[in-house]
């Protein structure tokens, strides 16, 4: 019986160390390493997978691209890299992709990959040394060639530089900010039908070491990128890296990181409006996190129900044991949990880290992940 058992432990480590893809890894095409994926599935299947292509080293600024590469096998295989954006010495990052699917004037879908930009370190932009803008660009042949970026700061941010406002307010005002990370997303029915919805964070108010200066909003836009318009902020201090997903009846749900830590749990705010405002704010005590970011992804099994998926390190303190949950009451509960990677040895530092989900039909979930101390970038395909 123990022989058995550990042949079957054994052909599992094998099956699952074969569903691994390397996408993007340290060192290679160009890139010292590879930070905050993001992933999308195209109309015809195809995958795309973003990234920040950091060119020196593991620093969250400096000279960063945002590098983009496809697969057309559900992702068994991956295309060279390609760099979508190259900001010179400063950076790009915090790719936010998602495919419009009811433009009437593009019925075979347009891609949109909204990002920012900085001219300073983090710390340095909160206490107003800095800004950190909101672009896009768009794609009409699926990711293939992509036109002019397009700034939309003034529309979607409340910044502290003179040319967008020159009353500017401390306590009010907004100085950093970043998109999601993760894929953004867009209301396939309801009265919001074709709004695309960007999740994002942003800070104001005295520098806190806590992280309350933090808070979670998002932006969206209703007529396919033309204007833009401002949520309102999560009314919890701390609230920081979110991504959201659809509910039925309009409705909408985000899960968000605590940047605060004196909670390890994920925050999950409920809005009732297509994401304009939030009727339910709170610690969800069955999603442990250890400060990071997580992802959660919607979707309808055969029957037409919606089903709720959600990744992140289930750990209170280390970047560790990525783990898959389901909820099938609208994120209510969370129930069937599949860790998706885990080190027994890890100690400190960070075995898995950020992640996002795609929905691959049929029963199947695609997560790229960051891996092994942020060297890798990898996809892996999950039936359930």
């Amino acid at each position: 019986m123990r022989i058995r058992l550990l042949v079957l432990v054994f052909l599992f480590g094998l099956s699952a160390k074969a569903q691994e893809r390397i996408v993007f890894e340290s060192g290679k095409e160009g890139h010292a390493i590879y930070r905050i994926p993001a992933i999308i599935s195209l109309p015809n299947n195809d995958l795309l997978a973003f990234a920040e292509g950091r060119v020196n080293g593991t620093d969250d600024f400096g000279d960063i691209n945002l590098v983009m590469k496809r697969s057309t096998d559900d992702g068994k295989s991956w295309s060279e890299i390609q760099t979508l954006i190259d900001y010179d010495s400063l950076q790009a990052g915090n790719p936010a992709p998602v495919v419009d699917l009811h433009n009437p004037d593009f019925p075979d879908g347009v891609i949109y990959l909204f990002y920012n930009t900085g001219n300073n370190h983090e710390y340095e932009v909160r206490t107003g040394n800095g800004v950190r803008e909101i672009w896009m660009i768009k794609s009409f042949d699926m990711g293939e060639t992509w036109g002019a970026p397009v700034n939309i700061t003034s529309q979607t941010h409340r910044p502290n530089q003179p040319e967008f406002n020159s009353e500017y307010n401390f306590e009010e005002d907004w100085r950093h900010y970043a998109n999601t990370p993760g894929h953004a997303f867009q209301f396939q029915k309801g009265k919001f039908k074709g709004r695309i919805y960007i999740p994002a964070n942003h800070s104001k108010g005295e520098i806190n070491a806590k992280g309350e200066d933090y808070f979670a909003h998002g932006y969206y836009t209703d007529d396919h990128g033309e204007t833009f318009h401002l949520s309102e902020s999560v009314d919890i201090p701390g609230s920081n890296e979110s991504i959201a997903a659809e509910l039925p009846d309009s409705r909408m749900i985000m899960s968000i990181r605590n940047q605060k830590g004196d909670i390890r749990q994920r925050i999950i705010a409920y809005s009732e409006d297509g994401g304009v405002s939030w009727s339910e704010e709170y610690f969800d005590n069955s999603l442990v996190d250890p400060v990071c970011q997580g992802s959660i992804l919607s979707f309808e099994n055969e029957g037409g129900k919606t089903i709720l998926a959600h990744s992140n390190n289930d750990h209170p303190s280390l970047r560790n044991n990525l783990t898959l949950k389901f909820s099938y009451d609208l994120g209510r509960t969370w129930k069937n949990p599949r860790v998706v990677d885990f080190n027994h040895s890890l100690q400190g530092g960070s075995w898995t880290a950020y992640s996002d989900l795609v929905y691959l039909g049929e029963n199947k979930l695609g997560i790229l992940y960051e891996k092994n101390d942020y060297q890798q970038i990898v996809f892996r395909a999950i039936q359930f």
